[in-house]
């Protein structure tokens, strides 16, 4: 299985650090962002990764370079002008292969086990049946996207009274079919595709109560360098 890690966005919230330095490359617990997704994926056995960049993207590349010195092998999928996430990952297909991938936000902090999602993968591409699986989290207690909800057979739907609303963590498996109308070279966000997927019951999903952060203010920023210490 391969995965992609999404670091294309400018990071506004985390202006002025994010003014010279991508947000995924900001230090918590002596190692840059994205770094503990790559040594966690590593050590989950995925050894190709593919990373999206387009503010400072120079910076990405020559900081952690092909990718050796964490254990795995990184191609980099380049935007002249960020294409969000939808876009970021329609133009990184061809760099992903035929089987299903994982996606993760380069800018969440987690302790969740990569692994786990081998033999979901497998799964995905033997039934042809559902066309993603979302790991979420509990709402936590800032902002946050569009809120969902997990059905009793494990599929996902927009929340709706009676369940319990639940946070998109920034982790999925895809098939590229999930992708095959998603405008390439187009900026776009995944929501609408989200929204169809679910609409169609073809989007599972999981609830995941360990270590998550949204790293998105210099505030969380902050609070992933305490978790790590205390880690």
């Amino acid at each position: 299985m391969r995965a992609m890690i999404l670091a294309a966005g400018r990071g506004e919230r985390m202006r002025p650090l994010t003014d010279t330095t991508p947000k995924p490359l900001l230090e918590v617990g002596g190692l840059p962002l994205i770094g503990w997704h790559l040594r966690r994926l590593a050590a989950a056995g995925i050894r190709e990764v593919v990373i999206n960049h387009a503010w400072l993207g120079r910076q990405i590349e020559t900081t952690l370079g092909d990718g050796s010195n964490w254990g795995v092998n990184i191609q980099y999928s380049p935007e002249p002008i960020p294409l969000e996430t939808a876009g970021g990952i329609s133009q990184a297909l061809p760099l992903l292969g035929d089987a299903p991938f994982l996606v993760v936000n380069g800018d969440v902090y987690t302790d969740y086990p990569f692994a786990q999602l081998q033999p979901l993968a497998q799964q995905l591409a033997e039934t042809g049946g559902a066309c993603a699986h979302l790991v979420l989290v509990p709402k936590p207690d800032y902002k946050t996207g569009f809120d969902l909800a997990l059905q009793s057979d494990g599929k996902l739907l927009p929340h709706a009274d009676g369940l319990q609303p639940l946070t998109f963590g920034g982790m999925a498996l895809y098939t590229p079919a999930f992708f095959a109308e998603v405008p390439r070279g187009q900026p776009g966000p995944l929501l609408p595709w989200f929204l169809a997927g679910m609409a169609e019951g073809r989007i599972t999903g999981e609830c995941y109560t360990g270590q998550w952060l949204d790293v998105g203010t210099v505030e969380r920023l902050e609070a992933a360098r305490a978790a790590c210490r205390v880690s």
